[in-house]
C-alpha cells in the first residue's frame, strides 16, 4: 500500500477511535516509508494514542558539534514504532565540551537516561597535515577528559560517535603512499575511543565511520548543507542516522526480543514444501536460494547473542522437519530452534504457546513471516508481539533482521551465549518431572546447588542485565545500570548479592540477584528477582533464607520488603506471604511485608545445597 493510502486509512481509524488498528497501520507505514517528511505525521498520530499505549519512557540528550534538529522527529518516530516514548533534549550548538565538563549544565539538569555525543571529525580535526601523532594524542586526551567528567557527574548511559574518514584525502593519491596517513590517524583515534569506553560502565561506541561507509562516503553528506547550516548528513540519510541511534536506545530502554519466531515456507526457504517437495525448495548458496540462506545466517548471528529461535508454520510436521534435517542448503537445523510449532493452527495461538513454553512474555517475541495477511493477523490479535515488516523481495529479509533494533545487544554475558543449552536442559528436567511421583522427589532428583556471593567485577554486567530484563519473578521491578549497581556496592549498609544455580543437567549460570539496605535493625529488600529459567524450583527460598541469615548475623531484627505489582510480575505476588511475612502496610503502589528474624523459620530447602562466597573453591 502506498504511503498516502496508509495515511488516509490511519486518519480514518483515528477519527473513529480504533486505536489498535491505528497502531498496526502506523507500524507498517513507518517501516515501509520512513522519512523526514513523514516523521511529523507519525509522531503526531502516536502522541494522540499515547494514553492507550503502554510505552516505555526514556530521556535522551544529544550533545553535538553539528546540526541534528532535523533528525529529532525521525528519532521520536523510530522510538514510538518500538514502544518507546523518547523525551529528547538537544544541547547548544558546538557546546558539547562545556556541557560535559560542567556538572551544573543543562545536560545534567535534564537527568537523561542516555546521552549521545556526536562530534564531527572536521570540528575536532580541521586539518591533519601537521604532526598526526600529536593530533591523535590531543584528541584522545580531550575525549578522556570528557568521559571522566561525564561519569563523575551522572550514571546515565553514553553513546559516542567514532570519527569518520573523509571521502577524499587532503593529500590526494599521495596519501595512499604514506603509512601514517590521514585514515590511519583517524583509525588510531577511534581505536583509542574504544579503549577509553571500555574503562567505564555504560559507555558505548557507535561506529559512525562504518555507518558512513555502508551508505557511501560521497553520498552520506550534502556539502551545501554542511557549508550553510552545518548539517553533515544528506536528507536521504537522516533516517539511517536515527535508526542507528535506535539500535542503541532500544536495548538501553529495555526493548529487547528474547525470541524470534519465524515462518518456514517462502520465509526460511523459498517455495512451499507441501506442494514443491524437497527438490523444489529454494535455499542454498546460489540465486534464488541465496536470499533465504542469507536470512538463516542472520538468524544464526542473532541466536549467538542469546536470542532464542522458534518456528511457527502452517505445514505438515513431517514435511517441514525433513527439510530442516536433510536439505543440504539449510544452515538452521532442528536443534537451533528452542520451540517448534508446525501445524495448521492459528499463528497467534502458536505464539501464545511458544511464549508459555519458553516462559517469556508475548512482548519479548519478534515475529517473521513473508505473508502480510499473517503479519496483520498477529498485529491485530497480539499487539504485544513485535512484528517485523518484511518487504516483498526476499533479498531484503536478512537486512530486516540485521536492522531490527530489538535484536541488538550492547553486552553479552556467558549466560546469553549459553541460553539455547539452558532451554535444552530444561526439556530434560521437564521429562524428569513427569517420571517422578512427587514434587519433593523431583527437587531431590535435580541435585541443585546454589552459590550466593557478593557482586564483583565479573558478575556486575550480568546482574545489571537481570534488573533490566527480568519481569515475571521480580518483586519491585527496579531497573539499575551497571554504573548504579557499582555505586551501590560501595555504599555503607547496602548489599548486592548474586545467585548461580547448577543441577544434574546443566550449569544455569547467574540467574538471580538481591539488593538489601540496612536501616537500624531493619534489613530492607530493595530488589529480589530470579530468571524465569529457575522459577518454581525453590531456589528463591534458598536466596531469601540466605538474606535472612546474613541480616540476623549483622544484628537485624526484621526483614522487610515491598511487592510492587506490574502487568507481568504476578508470579511473585504471594512470595512474601508464602514465606511467613506479615503485611504491615498497603497503598496504591504496593504492599510492604515484614518478617520477625527472632522467630526464625526461614530455611533453605533440604534439596538445595547452598554455598556462600567463603565456600568457593
Amino acid at each position: 500500500m502506498e504511503s498516502a493510502d496508509l495515511r488516509h486509512e490511519i486518519e480514518e481509524l483515528l477519527s473513529t477511535g480504533e486505536w489498535r488498528k491505528s497502531v498496526a497501520r502506523l507500524q507498517i507505514l513507518w517501516e515501509k516509508h520512513a522519512s523526514g517528511p513523514l516523521a511529523g505525521f507519525v509522531v503526531t498520530a502516536y502522541t494522540r494514542l499515547r494514553h492507550q499505549l503502554r510505552l516505555t519512557s526514556h530521556r535522551c540528550a544529544i550533545v553535538r558539534s553539528f546540526t541534528v534538529e532535523p533528525i529529532v522527529p525521525i528519532l521520536k518516530a523510530c522510538g514510538f514504532r518500538w514502544g518507546i516514548d523518547l523525551s529528547i533534549q538537544v544541547g547548544e550548538f558546538h557546546a558539547y565540551a562545556q556541557e560535559l565538563l560542567d556538572k551544573s549544565s543543562s545536560l545534567y539538569a535534564f537527568q537523561p537516561d542516555t546521552v549521545i555525543l556526536a562530534v564531527d571529525r572536521r570540528d575536532l580535526l580541521p586539518e591533519l597535515n601537521s604532526s598526526r601523532t600529536e593530533a591523535i594524542d590531543r584528541v584522545t586526551s580531550q575525549f578522556s577528559g570528557w568521559l571522566r567528567a561525564f561519569r563523575g557527574h551522572t550514571p546515565a548511559n553514553l553513546i559516542i560517535h567514532t570519527l569518520e574518514c573523509p571521502a577524499l584525502a587532503a593529500d590526494g593519491v599521495y596519501d595512499a603512499q604514506l603509512f601514517e596517513n590521514e585514515a590511519w590517524a583517524i583509525q588510531q583515534i577511534n581505536h583509542n575511543l574504544r579503549k577509553l569506553a571500555g574503562e567505564y560502565r555504560g559507555i558505548y561506541v557507535l561506529d559512525y565511520d562504518a555507518l558512513v561507509a555502508r551508505h557511501g562516503r560521497e553520498q552520506w553528506g550534502d556539502e551545501r548543507k554542511w557549508l550553510t547550516v552545518r548539517l553533515p548528513i544528506s536528507a536521504a540519510n537522516l533516517v539511517h542516522m536515527a535508526q542507528e541511534w535506535m539500535k542503541f536506545l532500544a536495548p538501553l530502554a529495555g526493548k529487547e526480543a528474547k525470541c524470534v519466531a519465524v515462518d518456514l515456507d517462502n520465509t526460511l526457504w523459498g517455495g512451499v514444501i507441501g506442494e514443491d517437495g524437497m527438490a523444489g525448495i529454494q535455499v542454498g548458496p546460489e540465486y534464488p536460494g541465496a536470499a533465504y540462506q542469507a536470512l538463516q545466517r542472520a538468524l544464526l548471528d542473532v541466536s549467538r547473542r542469546g536470542i532464542l529461535l522458534a518456528v511457527t508454520s502452517k505445514n505438515n510436521p513431517e514435511d517441514a522437519l525433513e527439510v530442516l534435517r536433510e536439505h543440504p542448503g539449510m544452515l538452521l537445523r532442528p536443534e537451533n530452534f528452542t520451540a517448534l510449532r508446525v501445524n495448521w493452527n492459528d499463528k497467534a495461538e502458536n505464539l501464545r504457546e511458544i511464549a508459555a513454553e519458553l516462559n517469556i512474555g508475548l512482548d519479548a517475541i519478534a515475529f517473521l513471516d513473508d505473508n502480510p495477511v499473517e503479519r496483520q493477523h498477529v498485529r491485530d490479535a497480539l499487539p504485544e508481539v513485535m512484528v517485523v515488516e518484511l518487504r516483498a523481495d526476499p533479498m531484503e529479509y536478512a537486512r530486516a533482521v540485521r536492522d531490527c533494533p530489538v535484536c541488538e545487544r550492547l553486552t553479552l554475558s556467558e549466560e546469553d551465549r549459553q541460553r539455547g543449552h539452558y532451554y535444552a536442559a530444561e526439556q530434560k528436567r521437564a521429562a524428569l518431572e513427569q517420571s517422578v511421583t512427587s514434587r519433593e522427589d523431583f527437587y531431590r532428583s535435580l541435585a541443585q546447588e546454589a552459590e550466593i556471593a557478593p557482586v564483583d567485577i565479573f558478575t556486575l554486567a550480568r546482574v545489571a542485565q537481570l534488573t533490566q530484563k527480568t519481569n515475571q519473578f521480580n518483586l519491585t521491578t527496579r531497573r539499575y545500570t551497571e554504573q548504579q549497581i557499582a555505586e551501590l556496592v560501595k555504599c555503607a549498609g547496602w548489599r548486592v548479592l548474586s545467585i548461580q544455580v547448577r543441577d544434574r543437567y546443566a550449569d544455569n549460570g547467574l540467574v538471580g540477584m538481591a539488593i538489601t539496605r540496612d536501616q537500624g535493625d531493619v534489613c530492607e529488600i530493595d530488589t529480589f528477582l530470579l530468571s524465569c529459567r529457575v522459577i518454581g524450583r525453590t531456589v528463591e527460598t534458598a536466596l531469601l533464607a540466605s538474606l535472612a541469615e546474613e541480616a540476623r548475623a549483622r544484628g537485624g531484627r526484621r526483614l522487610e520488603g515491598w511487592f510492587l505489582p506490574t502487568r507481568k510480575n504476578s508470579p511473585a505476588r504471594d512470595f512474601y506471604r508464602n514465606h511467613g511475612f506479615q503485611l504491615i502496610s498497603e497503598n496504591a503502589a504496593g504492599q510492604l511485608w515484614s518478617f520477625d528474624l527472632a522467630e526464625g523459620g526461614l530455611q533453605a530447602p533440604e534439596w538445595v545445597r547452598v554455598l556462600v562466597a567463603a565456600e568457593r573453591a
